[in-house]
């Protein structure tokens, strides 16, 4: 997330400015900014990645845990609770995925064709550790890909739209069931694929160089074979 946070507060109608450095390559058990309904209206906060269960004995959990199958969240026991009662928003520039090309991994930044930040829906929970503290954790939701996202993944995240944010938040519907229809791929056509320098790779490495055209290779056009490692929204 490197956009400012004026542009942040202003398209997701937060209360507070969030103060967040810019980021252009975050990993699960980093914090991410995240939305939620508050009150007093929506506020924009810190968030570790990757969910950490209230019932969780370990931490370590959480690594496991950022992303949530849109079809299973009702029946796991990691992700029910939040759906219930704490469901957020989490803002993006765009994100990653990864793709075997001749033996090397080719990363592509996905972003909104038309400009505007993403919005993927979240799950929020707190845990509380033994000495009382507390540590507030997310993860990301889930569903099939859609027409551009086919060529590097079969999944993607759940992308929503201004109008759909006040229903996914309300912290007062309980019956998340009744948000089964947010949670469908997004529009064709929505979303641009571009392959960048793999400078990105390696997850210590920031900056905007993370997110450079890479000069020879194109849009895949064609599903890629089984990943040998984890991609960012394997299930």
């Amino acid at each position: 997330m490197y956009l400012p946070a004026q542009t942040i507060a202003s398209f997701f109608l937060i209360l507070n400015e969030p103060d967040h450095p810019p980021r252009y390559n975050i990993a699960p058990t980093q914090p991410v900014l995240a939305v939620f309904q508050s009150p007093a209206g929506r506020r924009g906060v810190p968030m570790r990645w990757g969910l950490i269960p209230h019932w969780a004995r370990d931490i370590k959990i959480g690594a496991k845990l950022a992303n949530a199958r849109s079809e299973t969240l009702h029946e796991k026991p990691s992700f029910r609770t939040a759906f219930n009662r704490r469901r957020c928003l989490i803002p993006a520039d765009g994100f990653y995925e990864w793709v075997a090309v001749k033996g090397r991994k080719q990363p592509y930044f996905i972003r909104r064709r038309d400009g505007n930040p993403l919005a993927f829906a979240g799950l929020w929970e707190v845990w509380v550790a033994a000495d009382q503290s507390e540590l507030v954790s997310c993860t990301i939701v889930t569903t099939a890909a859609n027409r551009e996202m086919t060529p590097v993944h079969h999944r993607m995240p759940v992308i929503l739209e201004p109008g759909q944010f006040d229903r996914w938040l309300d912290p007062d519907n309980q019956n998340p069931r009744s948000l089964c229809d947010l949670m469908r791929p997004m529009r064709d056509g929505g979303l641009v694929l571009q392959a960048v320098d793999d400078y990105v790779n390696r997850t210590g490495n920031e900056g905007p160089r993370c997110i450079e055209p890479a000069a020879t290779f194109p849009t895949p056009s064609s599903p890629p074979e089984p990943p040998a490692q984890m991609n960012l929204f394997e299930d």
